[in-house]
């Protein structure tokens, strides 16, 4: 009998949407073909055909859930492959499941927190929908005051943790990064290997101007110190006063950013593109 391994129990489950051990059972009983446990799967469960290998979920919604005393907060992001079943009601449904059990739970772990139940649900959620849906990512937020902003497609969620401050301070930091996407709380926070990386770059370009050595270092100290205001939290405008960087707005009310999580749909998934031209004379010439 051929050996079982966790890539091939992957494979299946990636392909079908089946649990763990509904897969591994049905690639033992096929002596370790993928293809004729998908057909045996077809037969015993009706389930739908099988997707090809490769298929990317990048779609999908994020949501949040803060406790009443706005000291804690999660995110979580769920992906879907088109945006249609994003907007699915089942879809959704199945999202704030997973929500609530994390919360109430306070499970980080997204493998320990999908067994069981709502594994379940997911597997008969692909096989009603007909795409794959995975729980990608969630991260809980805990400070004085816990602030949350989604943007109005469910694509963009924030959580602010402040030192003090109030919670609609919170929530308007929240919004001012759903909108601009700094990097960082503060240019403290940005690693040597970030800014000497930068440094190379600007370095290159400043030399090219052919001004004297000194002239460049003051150049490109210029270029490193802007880089570092355009990508950190505290210097940068705010959205919403734009003569006031946020910096100074939390400071005025007594308060700090200690938390920043910006989750948006997708964000460092390389999406397929598919072209069915191509698939189509691929399959003539096939």
């Amino acid at each position: 009998m051929a050996a079982i391994s966790a890539s091939m129990v992957k494979e299946l489950r990636e392909r079908t949407g089946l649990g763990m051990m509904e897969c591994k059972k049905a690639l033992v009983e096929a002596d370790g073909n993928i293809e004729t446990a998908i057909e045996n799967l077809r037969k015993s469960s009706g389930m739908k055909a099988a997707k090809k290998a490769g298929r990317i979920s990048a779609d999908g919604v994020v949501a949040v859930m803060v406790d009443d005393s706005n000291k804690q907060g999660l995110v979580v992001e769920v992906n879907s492959e088109t945006d249609f079943v994003a907007r699915d009601d089942n879809f959704l449904a199945f999202v704030n499941a997973v929500v609530e059990k994390a919360f109430a739970s306070k499970q980080t772990d997204v493998a320990a927190l999908m067994a069981g139940d709502l594994e379940d649900q997911r597997s008969g959620l692909v096989q009603k929908i007909g795409e794959n849906i995975n729980v990608r990512r969630l991260q809980f937020v805990e400070a004085d005051t816990v602030g949350a902003y989604v943007h109005g497609n469910k694509r963009i969620a924030v959580l602010i943790g402040l030192k003090g401050g109030s919670e609609e301070l919170a929530k308007d930091v929240a919004m001012h990064v759903a909108a601009v996407n700094p990097q960082y709380i503060s240019r403290d926070d940005v690693s040597e290997d970030v800014i000497t990386k930068e440094r190379e770059i600007y370095s290159v370009q400043a030399e090219q101007s052919g001004k004297p050595a000194e002239i460049v270092a003051k150049m490109v100290d210029g270029r490193i110190s802007k880089f570092l205001s355009e990508i950190s939290l505290l210097e940068q405008p705010f959205v919403k006063d734009p003569d006031t960087k946020v910096g100074d707005l939390v400071k005025k009310a007594g308060a700090e950013v200690v938390s920043m999580v910006r989750y948006e749909v997708g964000d460092g998934i390389e999406k397929e593109e598919v072209d069915f031209a191509a698939e189509v004379a691929a399959q003539l010439k096939g």
